[in-house]
């Protein structure tokens, strides 16, 4: 990398590049310098690669808006083109709603007003565009207000510009500046505001108090207008371009080309609640909040903070997170050295939290999080591991409020993250679990990480890593392996199944055919023994075979699939041959994962099915215990919906591949033609067409083209045909497994007078042992720098040891948060059968829980409840 790009790159950083220097004036001279002397050589790779930098290092802005500054001095045309690059990256970003590019670049353009780049009025110019925009959007008139996450996403871009230019703003431009505020403020007042129905990390207070927090944007409009009240002072932005302002001064302010906003999606044909849900949900998916904050500490542990200073760092370490997605280690360096002249391992433990179980999808996979929490601890020794065990302490305080999706990314991340550290954990503040009831979340919790701790080690370590606390042995999975019916290791007495079993397993390894193998059990099983024996014996064998690594299961599936497709040919058998499946793994709820899904894929199973299954009385029993159905439940489910996935994606790809060969043959075509209409010579004779060696490859090039277009559009119409039929399957396989809830839960819900909120229902056991418990608090009170608990909350604490649901209550608790967590996660497929859930399931005569379930989760508006 040549000296002016390293230059460029680690501004700002301690480096060796700046002589270790941390003085933010001796980077731009030094930045500034360089750049000056390659301007005339390289002046197209500076432009390219300063405005890549600004964009991908948005914490560093203000550093190269000051760099610009000064070569603006030197050259305006080259900064004026920079302006003018920058224009066309904003308006393409506007066009097609690339939230985080719009939001970068309008930093951007604040940063270079304050260093006399950018005329102010042309600021406030893009300012009044996106708010015209904005109020529009929810006008009821005029707009469509459906789509008002856009508006707000747009004021929100505003807003957040502010901490980095408003005091230049208000000195240079205050009339203007004044307008923009005011008509925020209009549009504030016309606005709805969103509730956090169905996204949030709590389960709701339902008890129907008058308080209503504000959302994001309430939020970031009450900071900003107690930074103004505080003179426009943020701590955690630095302004380097004051150092130089004698020098800016004298540079020319460039004008900032017109933009323009998209315009907005028209109204449904028909105007209902459910093509509104339809479109607000278009509109979330497109323009979604980008962040949700997680109060894990008290207010002490951030109470230097001023209120906009929160606000900053949070949008410096979602912008590392976002552009270092795939370098954990320098994400972790950035993490550590933002530009703020406070401690903030708080903070940031909160911000990375609120990524890994932001809701519905966290922005980056859970591993990711899961590397840069484990490179942060090692990068911070002192400091940050005793943060992260204090967010997990002060998370397992309030695990009974936890929102089921978000409860289920912590037990993977919390049992990942401690497979790094070698498992260590002081497992004896928690022994206390043992006196809970088996349903009590902090109980299950427990139960949970040490069964996917077993996954990431063996069972001897997980044990041993307990030592402290051996009494939590009784939490761990079983250690026996597969419950194979037919082994006579242990000394059972051998029948005559044993024999079957045993010729079978002989004749598995003696490679004989599937169709062998199938006559075999026609013949001497099924006519003899009947259809039970037949099943047990046929899966207990060659799941035993295959059950000595995953590579052995695929081999016994992909040579004996069709033994196993021909005995279970519809649903009722796949349930028997899921029950089988069951209690072999029974004492391994990973490998009855990975084997009903592996069965799944090879299609011998059906996601109805599945969906079956998991509803019948013993995998019901478990649903407030254990995560094992519900495993299978996601798995069966995520894979429906990949199919779907894919095959858009290919479909897409094909309709790219059709316009494509189309083109290639009208141009085929269109020489071959005027190839033949072409007059040459011929001994002197003009003869009509080419020579014959040049039209016989035209030909063949043209015939070419053509099948190869005829080919592209056959694929393309029969993956869309596949597509069809998977949407159909997919509606079914919905209205199935709603109808499923539903049923469950109607024999289990007290009557809706007795539980018409959650709050209600969780006091109905709590009535009968009243005062048992005190209410806890809704705050999350940490008392040590470890976060050790100062007081308990309902569901249990080493105080009290008691937890005070009863066990068809948190059964019912458990199931309605699944049925929010599956609407939630699949709503973009469940949104175009919703008029067909409303008619089949949703009836009028359903619980009202389960009703408000489905709607949290897709989101539906909440008068419709």
């Amino acid at each position: 990398m040549s000296s002016w790009r390293s230059l460029l790159l680690r501004i700002g950083d301690k480096c060796l590049e700046y002589s270790s220097s941390s003085d933010f004036k001796d980077h731009i001279e030094t930045c500034y310098g360089a750049l000056r002397r390659e301007l005339e050589h390289s002046s197209t790779d500076i432009l390219s690669f300063l405005l890549q930098c600004a964009e991908q290092l948005p914490h560093k802005i203000p550093l190269y808006g000051t760099v610009i500054g000064l070569l603006n001095l030197e050259d305006e045309d080259f900064v004026k083109n920079i302006v003018e690059n920058t224009q066309k990256s904003f308006q393409d970003a506007l066009d097609s709603g690339n939230c985080d590019r719009i939001r970068i670049l309008m930093r951007f353009l604040t940063a270079l007003m304050c260093c006399k780049v950018l005329q102010p009025t042309s600021l406030v110019v893009v300012f009044e565009t996106l708010l015209s925009s904005a109020a529009t959007t929810v006008d009821e008139e005029k707009g469509n207000p459906s789509w008002q996450a856009r508006a707000d996403f747009y004021v929100t871009c505003i807003l957040s510009c502010l901490p980095w230019g408003g005091a230049e703003l208000i000195e240079q431009v205050p009339e203007e500046i004044e307008r923009v505020l005011v008509g925020i403020q209009a549009y504030l007042s016309i606005r709805k505001h969103i509730s956090e129905s169905g996204l949030s990390f709590f389960e709701e207070d339902e008890s129907g108090g008058d308080l209503v927090e504000k959302d994001f944007l309430e939020d970031l409009w009450e900071r900003i207008q107690a930074l103004s009240r505080n003179g426009w002072k943020v701590d955690s932005v630095p302004r380097p371009h004051l150092s130089f302002e004698a020098q800016l001064v004298a540079g020319k302010s460039h004008e900032f080309g017109p933009i323009s906003c998209p315009e907005q999606p028209d109204l449904p044909s028909i105007i209902s609640a459910i093509s509104y849900g339809k479109q607000k949900h278009d509109a979330e998916l497109k323009y979604p909040q980008r962040t949700r904050r997680l109060n894990i500490f008290p207010a002490s542990k951030t109470e230097d903070l001023q209120p906009i200073d929160r606000f900053v760092v949070e949008e410096y370490m979602l912008d590392v997170l976002l552009f270092f997605n795939g370098c954990r280690k320098e994400c972790a360096s950035f993490m550590v050295g933002l530009p703020v002249p406070f401690r903030y391992e708080y903070l940031m433990a909160e911000t990375i939290f609120s990524q890994l179980l932001l809701l519905p999808q966290p922005p980056f996979k859970p591993i990711y999080y899961t590397l840069v929490i484990m490179d942060l601890c090692k990068a911070l020794p002192g400091a940050f591991p005793a943060v992260v065990a204090g967010a997990v302490r002060a998370l397992f305080e309030k695990i009974a409020d936890l929102d089921m999706e978000c409860r289920t990314r912590l037990i993977l991340w919390f049992s990942h993250h401690l497979s790094n550290f070698q498992f260590i954990w002081p497992w004896e503040e928690w022994a206390y679990v043992l006196d809970l009831p088996k349903w009590a979340p902090q109980r299950v919790f427990v139960q949970e990480v040490l069964e996917r701790e077993v996954r990431l080690s063996y069972w001897d370590k997980i044990k041993q890593s307990i030592e402290n606390a051996p009494a939590l042995e009784d939490l761990l999975p079983p250690k026996g392996g597969p419950n194979f019916k037919y082994s006579i290791e242990d000394g059972r007495e051998k029948t005559e199944q044993h024999a079957l079993s045993a010729e079978l397993c002989n004749k598995v390894k003696g490679r004989q055919t599937a169709r062998e193998i199938l006559s075999w059990i026609e013949e001497n099983i099924y006519p003899v023994h009947g259809p039970e024996v037949t099943v047990s014996v046929v899966v207990q064998t060659l799941l035993d075979i295959g059950s000595k690594s995953f590579t052995h299961l695929i081999t016994v599936m992909e040579r004996y699939g069709q033994v196993i497709a021909k005995i279970f040919p519809d649903q009722d058998k796949q349930v028997i041959l899921l029950a089988e499946v069951s209690s072999y793994w029974k004492n391994n709820a990973q490998m009855t994962a990975i084997a009903i899904d592996r069965m799944m894929g090879y299609r011998l199973i059906s996601n109805l099915a599945i969906v079956r299954w998991v509803f019948s009385p013993e995998n019901i029993d478990q649903f407030h215990t254990s995560d094992r159905p519900w495993e299978i439940l996601r798995n069966a489910v995520s894979k429906t919906y990949n199919r779907i996935t894919d095959l858009r994606k290919e479909i897409s790809s094909l309709k790219k591949g059709v316009v494509s060969a189309e083109e290639a043959a009208t141009k085929a075509k269109a020489e071959l033609e005027a190839a033949e209409s072409k007059l040459t010579l011929v001994e002197g004779e003009p003869v009509l067409g080419d020579n014959p060696a040049r039209l016989k490859r035209l030909k063949i090039q043209a015939e070419k083209t053509k099948e190869e277009e005829v080919s592209i559009c056959d694929s393309l119409e029969a993956k869309e045909a596949l597509l069809a039929r998977a949407l159909d399957e997919n509606e079914v396989l919905f209205v199935s497994l709603y109808k499923n809830f539903s049923c469950v839960l109607m024999e289990r819900l007290p009557d809706a007078s007795r539980a018409g909120t959650l709050q209600a229902l969780k006091s109905i056991h709590g009535d009968s042992t009243s005062d048992v418990l005190e209410e806890s608090s809704s705050a999350m009170e940490v008392d040590d720098e470890n976060g050790r608990p100062k007081k308990s909350q309902s569901n249990g604490s080493v105080a009290t040891n008691i937890y005070n649901v009863g066990e068809k209550e948190q059964w019912c608790l458990s199931t309605l948060g699944y049925v929010k967590a599956f609407s939630r996660q699949y709503a973009s497929e469940i949104w175009p059968h919703v008029e067909k859930l409303d008619l089949e399931v949703l009836t009028e005569d359903v619980h009202p829980l389960f009703r408000k379930a489905v709607y949290s989760g897709l989101r539906r508006l909440s008068n419709e409840v």
